[in-house]
């Protein structure tokens, strides 16, 4: 006869809890994104004269984004790390851990000296600070989209989930911002003395904010809920948890396909094409700075939408239209982005319209279909090592790969062709992935690795409803 699992005292949140994983979500994400601009923008548009000084224009800035890469190798590490402790130690802990080690690092760039002060050092230290960042940030967004979506009632998973994309637009707007400003206020000199600190020290704000909200946050129910019932759980489901066992997991590669698409796209735009338009092309810096800006304002409209469409009509639809819409730009938007016969209006537009389709539109469906895809026991690790295993290539090299290509072809064509292969991944993911709105969140394995019924009975094992 079929034993039942049952958990005895179902964790109970109220609205008020839901709240502050919202908050939480937000704060962590946007602090995540506002790094990344941070050191993007700073990468492309001063980075190579204050730490690669004695390179040419092009090895300076293959440099910078080879050091932006960097902080990529150690974000996959800090996956598998804090993932692991996610699904075993609880979400609140690790959410904490990486949002300090994070803010903490970022603040530290602001402080760091040049290499015309120590030399060699200079560039040392700052990838020792993206290596010990990128840990943190490894599990940072994961997590916090995990805590969202374990938090958010069914029905509603998708627009809730879809604040955790909204600190991409306000990190990303935040420090394009604050870069905007540096620019219009100070000089050149001013910018390279001592300007390029102030973004970064700024960071420590939004750092102190989010340790705050997250040490009066709940533990995700689900997580509780999971706890449990480990102890009954079947060893079928025991040995799922290996790293072997997720290696073979369809679901793992079709996440992570899904994050390729969308990581891709976000290095090539919001990374590299800024430092393109600026020093081969020798376009304004005020161009791409001012586009981002504004196109993350617009963002604010397009992340909810998308992720209350995806309540609607599930995900899968929503992200095949998203994928096959940034194929079918990307090369038309492109080939008027380095047109410098166009306006400037035109230009700017071009960049906001594919940013907003090809990068925010794709991270709006991103953090709650990953966290459906997976079960409760590895959700965390899984999924954080899905995101930074499509981010590792994508964002930490493709950069770095982009400015390879162009300075060997003498055109703009690669980054075109570079997007385009990023999207149709992401829509070959979408067109094999099940379908996994609402699915129950405390099933133990993933979307598309059923376990077989007869192996599951055999053991004793029945499904808990959420």
């Amino acid at each position: 006869m079929e034993k039942q699992i049952q958990v005895k005292n179902k964790p109970q949140r109220d609205t008020g809890d839901l709240v502050k994983a919202a908050v939480s979500g937000w704060l962590g994400t946007a602090l995540e994104f506002m790094d990344f601009q941070l050191y993007s923008l700073g990468a492309a548009l001063v980075f190579h004269e204050i730490f690669f000084p004695e390179q040419s224009a092009a090895m300076a800035l293959i440099l910078a984004m080879g050091t932006y890469g960097a902080g990529y190798i150690a974000r996959i590490v800090g996956a598998f790390i804090f993932g692991r402790m996610g699904d075993t130690i609880g979400r609140k802990k690790v959410l904490f851990i990486t949002i300090t080690m994070m803010g903490i690092c970022t603040t530290l760039i602001g402080v760091l000296p040049t290499y015309a002060q120590i030399g060699i050092m200079a560039p040392v230290l700052l990838v020792t600070l993206r290596i010990i960042q990128g840990l943190g940030a490894g599990a940072e967004i994961s997590g916090a989209g995990t805590m969202l979506a374990e938090y958010a009632p069914r029905g509603k998973r998708g627009v809730i989930s879809s604040l955790v994309a909204m600190g991409t637009n306000c990190g990303t707007l935040s420090a394009t911002a604050i870069w905007a400003v540096m620019f219009f206020f100070l000089d050149r000199e001013e910018l390279i003395a001592w300007g390029w600190r102030i973004p970064f020290l700024a960071s420590v704000v939004v750092m102190f904010f989010a340790i705050w909200i997250r040490m009066n946050l709940k533990e995700s129910p689900v997580f509780e809920g999971a706890q449990e019932t480990a102890a009954a759980a079947p060893k079928v489901l025991k040995d799922n948890d290996s790293f072997g066992a997720m290696l073979k997991s369809k679901s793992f590669w079709l996440a992570t396909g899904l994050r390729f698409g969308q990581a891709g796209n976000s290095g090539l735009i919001q990374t590299f094409l800024a430092g393109y338009l600026v020093q081969t092309l020798l376009f304004s810096k005020s161009i791409p700075t001012d586009a981002l800006m504004i196109s993350s304002v617009l963002g604010f409209i397009t992340i909810p939408l998308l992720g209350w469409l995806s309540d609607k009509f599930g995900r899968r639809v929503p992200y095949m239209i998203v994928n096959i819409g940034a194929i079918l730009l990307a090369w038309p938007m492109l080939s008027i982005i380095v047109d410098k016969s166009v306006a400037v209006s035109v230009t700017m537009a071009s960049i906001i319209i594919i940013h907003n389709v090809a990068v925010l539109g794709l991270f709006a469906l991103e953090n709650i279909t990953m966290a459906e895809m997976f079960g409760s026991r590895n959700r965390f690790t899984r999924m954080a090592i899905s995101k930074e295993a499509g981010g590792l290539v994508a964002v930490g090299f493709g950069p770095l790969l982009a400015g390879i290509f162009c300075n060997m072809t003498g055109a703009w064509w690669p980054i075109a062709a570079m997007m385009i292969c990023y999207s149709v991944i992401g829509l070959i993911s979408a067109i094999c992935m099940p379908e996994v709105a609402d699915r129950d969140l405390e099933a133990p394995q993933d979307a598309a690795d059923p376990l077989p019924a007869h192996r599951a009975q055999g053991a004793g094992y029945s499904r808990v409803t959420h």
